[in-house]
């Protein structure tokens, strides 16, 4: 078909300007795109939305960076720093009769079998320095009379009647001490329910 309408007349607001519901450009020189920043750049040169090429931005930039690095201040060399110590506070709630028990029971027999060392080492000492020999003599001659001697010290004191007598010693020990220290167990259990318990602070050793 052939158009027989002739030439149409062009409008000259649609030629010049936006389209219908397009946005005016701003007036202005183009150039790209910067959108606003919430902070600013570290040592940039930009400062309040200023483009690098606007006047002043650069000024304003290098002179916050001058003050910032000026207002970092370096940690000393020679300073000394007290390491900090961790402490914590516990509570002992229940002490267990088993363990104490056998505990006990083996602090006790090694402190029976250093009594029954202990005092052999002192009978022989007294012996040889002659202690049995002096208290024995003067003993005898206090005690005794025409018919007889007297009390003899050193047969009633000798090493293995005083090694016996210490080792019964040593043994009704382990005895008193295992029980006594399992009935002490059972009675701070009864005594930490109502009170809590004994309170520890303990810190950390550096």
């Amino acid at each position: 078909m052939t158009d027989t309408r002739g030439p149409q007349p062009q409008y000259e607001g649609y030629a010049t300007g936006p389209l219908p519901g397009e946005r005016e450009p701003a007036p202005g020189p183009s150039g790209p795109y910067h959108p606003p920043q919430a902070y600013q750049a570290p040592g940039g040169g930009t400062q309040g939305g200023q483009r690098p090429g606007q006047p002043g931005g650069g000024t304003l930039g290098g002179a916050q960076s001058v003050g910032g690095a000026q207002g970092t201040r370096k940690p000393r060399t020679g300073a000394r720093t007290t390491p900090r110590t961790r402490k914590a506070r516990l509570r002992v709630a229940k002490a267990d009769p088993w363990s104490v028990m056998k505990v006990s029971f083996l602090l006790s027999i090694a402190l029976g079998i250093c009594t029954v060392v202990a005092s052999a080492v002192l009978w022989m000492v007294m012996d040889a320095m002659g202690v049995f020999e002096t208290v024995g003599g003067t003993i005898s001659e206090a005690t005794g009379s025409n018919e007889s001697n007297g009390f003899d010290l050193q047969s009633f004191l000798s090493l293995p009647r005083v090694l016996i007598f210490t080792s019964v010693i040593a043994v009704i020990d382990v005895v008193l001490a295992t029980a006594l220290a399992t009935l002490g167990a059972f009675i701070y259990n009864l005594s930490a329910g109502f009170v809590g318990g004994v309170e520890l602070t303990l810190a950390e050793d550096e």
